[in-house]
């Protein structure tokens, strides 16, 4: 753990869990974002996402970088808020409608995972100078380019239905 420590990677065991589940929701929600919806593979490794994502954010409330609560509590907590959005619909199935909030919240989730991914390296590698033009330029291009990506893919799943 001190040679993580050292370069400012890792410093505790909390974090390193916050890490490697980090590490797994990223590839789960990758793999579910760019591939065919709908499949038992894509149920699967959904939920995998699910629980990873779940874990993520609790074990980010936990962590007090700054001594306190601060923004990424915040974020942690709208994170929560976009897998609920994301999942409740899917498992309540209320309405015919119900793979649109299902699409567009989980979908919103892995944007907003890889926004924070930018902070976290931003945190890690970039002096403090550069840090919130790095992360603003990073998590700006993140949220347009997977926005366009979700209207595009939403427009096809309308045009499936």
């Amino acid at each position: 753990m001190d040679f993580l420590a050292k370069y400012h990677i890792i410093h505790s065991y909390l974090g390193l869990f916050h890490t490697l589940v980090a590490l797994v929701a990223l590839i789960c929600g990758s793999i579910v974002f760019l591939k065919p919806k709908g499949t038992l593979f894509h149920k699967r490794i959904g939920y995998v996402y699910v629980v990873a994502m779940i874990s993520l954010n609790v074990s980010a409330l936990f962590i007090y970088n700054f001594g306190k609560i601060n923004l990424f509590h915040g974020f942690a907590l709208l994170s929560l808020g976009s897998i609920i959005a994301g999942m409740y619909p899917a498992l309540k199935r209320k309405n015919k409608d119900w793979m649109v909030g299902h699409f567009y919240g989980m979908s919103w989730s892995v944007v907003g995972l890889y926004a924070a991914f930018w902070a976290e390296t931003g945190v890690r590698f970039f002096d403090m100078r550069y840090f919130w033009w790095v992360v603003m330029l990073a998590t700006f291009l993140t949220c347009l380019i997977g926005g366009i990506i979700i209207n595009k893919k939403a427009k096809e799943l309308v045009g499936e239905r």
